[in-house]
C-alpha cells in the first residue's frame, strides 16, 4: 500500500504560502504558511498534521489489540500532543480515554503500551513517544 500527499510553496519563508492536497482530498488545497506554523495564523502545520496521524494511527492499533483479546469497545478518543524543539520534533504524548467493556486497568495498560510501540507511526517518528490512558 502506498499514500501520497502534495505539497505546494510559493514565496519566501516567512511572507509564502503553500496548499496540502492528500491522495484522498481530504485535504486539498489545504493552506499552510508560516503563520499557521510558528504563530497563530489561519490553516494547518506539518506538526499539527504529525499529531493527527500519530493519534489516529495509535487509536486504530489500540483497538485491534483490544479486540484480539476480545473485549468490546465503546469509544476510544486519542489526543496527540507533538512538541517541536529548535527545529526537531522532540516528543509525541499520547492522552487516551477509553471506554472498554469488562476490561482490567492492568490489561488495558499493557495493550496501551503494546500500541503505542507498534503502530506504524510510533515507529516512523524519531522522538520520544509517551502516553496517559484512563478507563472512563
Amino acid at each position: 500500500m502506498k499514500r501520497n500527499a502534495t505539497a505546494v510553496w510559493n514565496g519566501s519563508l516567512k511572507e509564502g504560502a503553500g496548499k496540502l492536497t492528500t491522495q484522498t482530498t481530504t485535504l486539498k488545497d489545504t493552506q499552510y504558511s508560516f503563520k499557521s506554523r510558528f504563530e497563530e495564523g489561519v490553516g494547518t502545520n506539518p506538526e499539527e498534521l504529525i499529531a493527527a496521524a500519530h493519534a489516529g494511527c495509535f487509536t486504530m492499533q489500540l483497538s485491534a489489540y483490544i479486540s484480539e483479546e476480545g473485549f468490546e469497545i465503546e469509544s476510544i478518543e486519542t489526543k496527540c500532543d507533538i512538541d517541536l524543539v529548535d527545529g526537531t520534533i522532540v516528543t509525541s504524548h499520547l492522552t487516551v480515554q477509553a471506554k472498554v467493556k469488562e476490561i482490567t486497568e492492568d490489561a488495558f495498560q499493557q495493550l496501551v503500551t503494546k500500541a503505542e510501540k507498534n503502530c506504524p507511526v510510533s515507529k516512523v517518528l524519531n522522538a520520544a513517544i509517551s502516553s496517559t490512558a484512563s478507563l472512563a
